[in-house]
């Protein structure tokens, strides 16, 4: 297993070791402890699989309180992957990464408490799981508007088929402090042991 640095510290990008034959392939998506031997500590309580058509785009999400880290994947297809700092406080407050992944590269993101969510199509259709930290509450959803011009994400399309929710979301500078995460000093310099 390989894990990368994205320019947003705590967004990292895991690559599996896939085992492939003229049968197919095998990999292992997920091994707790060797997952926190690399540095990703957070505990996993729930799975969410999602199908979606091209030109889909969801996001920007997250949860407050009841945060939640994600270990995103693509089982079937290809998305652009994006991530949003939106810890006050944080020096990389309001920037985002973005990563391919798909079915053929097998890559995961790993997207820590404290980031907005969102993803969009690049194939026709596309099978996209993740892994979370803390259960759905649906009363602390939170969300940041997908084409907030201060975060400024490149999406690779151009008229997204978005939900209602999705559409009518604020943009970061609108949403109150109260409403966002902070960013925790302390915990960004101790260091984590299993």
């Amino acid at each position: 297993m390989k894990i990368s640095d994205t320019h947003l510290k705590d967004v990292k990008v895991i690559e599996p070791v896939v085992f492939g034959d003229a049968r197919g392939y095998f990999m292992e998506s997920y091994n707790r402890r060797r997952y926190f031997e690399m540095g990703i500590g957070a505990a996993f309580v729930q799975d969410n699989l999602s199908f979606s058509v091209q030109d889909t785009l969801r996001g920007l999400h997250y949860q407050l309180p009841h945060a939640q880290a994600k270990l995103v994947q693509v089982l079937q297809g290809e998305v652009f992957d994006v991530a949003v700092d939106i810890r006050r406080a944080s020096p990389t407050f309001g920037k985002w990464t973005g990563v391919v992944l798909s079915s053929e590269n097998q890559r995961q993101l790993f997207i820590p408490e404290g980031f907005a969510h969102g993803f969009c199509l690049l194939s026709k259709t596309a099978l996209f799981m993740y892994k979370c930290s803390d259960y759905y509450h649906p009363e602390c959803e939170g969300g940041i508007l997908w084409c907030d011009p201060d975060i400024g994400i490149d999406w690779p399309v151009e008229r997204p088929l978005l939900s209602e929710k999705d559409a009518k979301y604020p943009r970061l500078g609108e949403v109150p402090d109260e409403r966002l995460p902070v960013y925790d000093r302390e915990l960004h310099t101790q260091s984590r042991k299993p």
